[in-house]
């Protein structure tokens, strides 16, 4: 009986052993994948917290910098800009795009960066996705707040993408703050 067990602690051994190996194997490749993969880092910010973030994310990974504009505009008074927001995204409002990515093609991984507004991605983020085909791109969501946390950001942004896979995984972080930001990205296999 102790011939078998001892038998059996060794073939588990050499399975958990190679098991091990192959994982390895297989996140050393992805990240080889994502060191040779062409970036996005794409934003959208009202007030500059998204954008400081942003910045943050493409000094480390390097890439494309690009701000989503679009037309219309926002009442400079807190509240009164907070009432629009809510009442575009409430009516599922997308505004123009008035920038756009010359050759969206090229890229293998967004990094999208949107506040929380309401709960949920900005407009903005929204007419950007909804203008681009993403799929088979990896998108990895960045929200900014201003104590609400991720919400339900990060789940509609997941929902408005068509056929591209985004990562549930995102930086979620309190205004401007970039804390963490080099950890995370180290994580996802972006960092050194």
């Amino acid at each position: 009986m102790n011939k078998f067990l001892f038998l059996g602690l060794i073939v588990f051994s050499v399975i958990a052993f190679s098991s091990y190996k192959i994982m390895a194997q297989m996140r050393e490749n992805e990240n080889m994948n994502k060191e040779n993969a062409k970036i996005l880092v794409a934003y959208y910010s009202y007030s500059g917290n998204t954008k400081e973030v942003a910045e943050a994310i493409h000094e480390k990974v390097g890439g494309d910098l690009f701000e989503i504009k679009t037309e219309g505009s926002y009442p400079e008074e807190y509240r009164p800009m907070t009432m629009q927001a809510q009442k575009e995204i409430r009516d599922g409002y997308r505004p123009k795009l008035t920038s756009k990515v010359a050759d969206m093609a090229q890229y293998d991984v967004i990094f999208l960066g949107s506040p929380n507004w309401w709960g949920t991605i900005t407009p903005q983020v929204s007419s950007f996705l909804e203008s681009y085909d993403l799929s088979g791109k990896k998108v990895v969501p960045f929200i900014t707040h201003g104590g609400g946390g991720a919400q339900n950001t990060i789940a509609d942004m997941t929902k408005q993408c068509k056929g591209c896979e985004v990562l549930s995984d995102g930086w979620v972080g309190y205004g401007s703050r970039t804390m963490g930001i080099s950890g995370w990205l180290k994580d996802l296999g972006f960092g050194k």
